[in-house]
C-alpha cells in the first residue's frame, strides 16, 4: 500500500471511529456528517470495503433522525419559504407549489445546520389522475408519484411512505446489469440526493461488495 493510500485509509478509519462514537452517544447529526465525509473519501479512493462498512452507521444515524422527526407528530405545509428561525421543532414538512424541489433541498440543509430532525418532501402540481408527483433535487433528480393523503392532510406516516417511494424510485433508476463499480457510482449519486431510505443504503452496500468481488481483492484495510 502506498504511503498516500495508507494515510487516506487512516483518515477514513479515524472518521469511522468518530462516527461510531457519536452514534453511541445519540449525537445523530454528528454521526451522519462524519460518516458521510468518510464515505466520500472512501468513494473517491475506490475503497469499496470501507464504503460498505461506513454505510452501516450512516444508515443508522439517518434512521434515528427520521424516527425523531416522525415521532414528533408535527406536520406542516409550505407555499412560501419560512423565516430564519425555521425549524424551531422536529417534524415533517410538505413543500408545495409554487415552491420547488430546490427549495426543499435548501430547507433540509437548514434543518441539519440547526440540528433539528426533519423530513421534507416536495410535491409538484397534481396530475390529471389526482396523483401527487414528488421530487428530490440534488446530485441526481428523482421523481415519482404517490396517492395524496386522506383528506389531503399528510400525516407523519405519509411522509415516511413518501420518502420510501422516492428511495424505491432511485434504486429502480440504477440498471442492475451495469458493472458493479458503475452501480456504486450511480447509487452513491442518488444517496447524496436521498437520505431517508434504508434500502438505498443497503443497495449501495451490496454494490460495493460486488465491486470488491469483481476486483478480486478481499479487503482494503489500513496497515
Amino acid at each position: 500500500m502506498s504511503k498516500i493510500k495508507a494515510t487516506t485509509s487512516e483518515r477514513i478509519d479515524a472518521l469511522m471511529e468518530r462516527a461510531e462514537s457519536a452514534l453511541q452517544n445519540t449525537d445523530y447529526f454528528t454521526a451522519e456528517s462524519v460518516a458521510a465525509s468518510a464515505l466520500d473519501l472512501a468513494h473517491r479512493g475506490l475503497d469499496y470495503d470501507r464504503m460498505a462498512r461506513i454505510l452501516m452507521p450512516l444508515e443508522e444515524a439517518r434512521r434515528q433522525k427520521r424516527l425523531l422527526a416522525a415521532d414528533a407528530g408535527f406536520t406542516g405545509r409550505m407555499t412560501t419559504l419560512p423565516g430564519d428561525d425555521w425549524p424551531d421543532r422536529p417534524g415533517c414538512w410538505l413543500v408545495e407549489p409554487p415552491r420547488v424541489g430546490a427549495d426543499a433541498r435548501e430547507l433540509r440543509l437548514r434543518a441539519d445546520e440547526r440540528g433539528v430532525p426533519a423530513i421534507v418532501i416536495c410535491r409538484e402540481p397534481e396530475t390529471d389522475s389526482g396523483a401527487w408527483p414528488i421530487v428530490a433535487i440534488g446530485v441526481k433528480t428523482v421523481r415519482t408519484t404517490i396517492a395524496p393523503p386522506s383528506g389531503n392532510t399528510p400525516s407523519p406516516s405519509w411522509f415516511v411512505e413518501a420518502a420510501e417511494a422516492l428511495g424505491d424510485a432511485a434504486i429502480n433508476s440504477v440498471d442492475p446489469a451495469r458493472p458493479p463499480a458503475s452501480r456504486v457510482d450511480n447509487l452513491m449519486a442518488v444517496l447524496q440526493t436521498l437520505r431517508d431510505h434504508d434500502r438505498l443504503h443497503q443497495a449501495l452496500v451490496d454494490a460495493c461488495r460486488a465491486a470488491l468481488r469483481a476486483e478480486g481483492t478481499p479487503t482494503r484495510r489500513a496497515g
